[in-house]
């Protein structure tokens, strides 16, 4: 049965969660998509102290911390720096959102967290005006991409095997999940 995103909930990110961030991303599911843990913390203080425009908070479930998510403006990458490598984001609107998310604890995965999490997140970002949303997971990530598309997100066609090899850029299309 999935679960209700009324269960959910979300908390800014602040000092206090690093060392559960911490002990997450030290987990061998999470170190698989997200890279070292160290310089993953790192962004997230960057985030937290304001260095980085990008929004962190945990993923809470009956209130209680089961993963992470976080909000990027894609307008903010649209630069040199970051087209070199990925000319893909000039082909989206500058005022779109990227999100990312993982769910911290293994025994929680498979289990709907992450798609209704996404589409509690979704229903928030939209309701902030937001309404060109993206995600970027590695198309290896099958859990991932299964679970973005429960959540309404479909390939954007006009990138695909265009953005490498780790990337499949998927955007939310809120018809996805309407009820016939």
């Amino acid at each position: 049965m999935p679960i209700d995103p009324a269960r959910i909930g979300f908390s800014p990110v602040g000092e206090g969660h690093y060392p559960l961030l911490q002990a997450w991303l030290n987990r061998p599911h999470m170190r698989e998509w997200w890279g070292d843990p160290e310089e993953e913390l790192g962004f997230i203080r960057d985030m937290v102290e304001g260095k980085d425009t990008t929004r962190p908070f945990l993923i809470m479930l009956d209130g209680k911390p089961v993963g992470y998510i976080q909000y990027w403006f894609l307008g903010h990458h649209q630069n040199e720096a970051w087209t070199k490598d990925n000319p893909w984001l000039l082909e989206l609107p500058q005022e779109a959102v990227g999100v990312d998310l993982s769910i911290g604890e293994v025994d929680r995965l498979s289990t709907g967290i992450g798609s209704a999490a996404l589409i509690a997140f979704v229903a928030r970002l939209r309701g902030l005006g937001h309404e060109t949303i993206i995600i970027d997971p590695d198309p290896a990530n099958a859990r991932a991409v299964r679970a973005y598309e429960k959540a309404g997100f479909r390939p954007v066609e006009k990138l695909l095997g265009r953005t490498g090899d780790d990337v499949l850029i998927m955007q939310f299309d809120p018809k996805a999940n309407e009820t016939s």
